[in-house]
């Protein structure tokens, strides 16, 4: 599925219009995590990230682990300076007011995948 399919199926606020030219990618894997590390060892590239965590290093973890797009789960949303570096790095960034779990289920509806092994 497009990412800018995505974005509309789960009514998503964009964040970075600049790197929205991502939209046409076909993303059909995704990764939810709040702990770095996990996503930098195990988050599939080109895939979605969905979390809780707004800070800068979630932009470097993304960035780092070849993901297309963050989607910030429960309304957070991250400081014009997290937002500038994904801009910098070519990372869309998503808010959501739905929780990770409803995120990531309506995702799989979608046909969106966990990492294969």
């Amino acid at each position: 599925m497009k990412l800018q399919e995505l974005v509309k199926a789960l009514a998503l606020t964009e964040l970075t219009p600049v790197a929205a030219g991502e939209g046409e990618a076909d993303v059909t894997q995704g990764y939810a995590s709040d702990l770095l590390s996990d996503v930098l060892a195990h988050a599939p590239s080109g895939g979605v990230l969905v979390t809780l965590q707004v800070h800068l290093n979630v932009i470097a973890v993304a960035s780092h682990a070849g993901l297309r797009a963050v989607i910030f789960s429960s309304s957070r949303t991250p400081e014009d300076d997290v937002i500038s570096k994904a801009v910098d790095e070519g990372l869309s960034l998503y808010v959501s007011p739905a929780d990770t779990f409803d995120i990531v289920g309506r995702l799989y509806q979608l046909g969106v995948r966990g990492r294969t092994a």
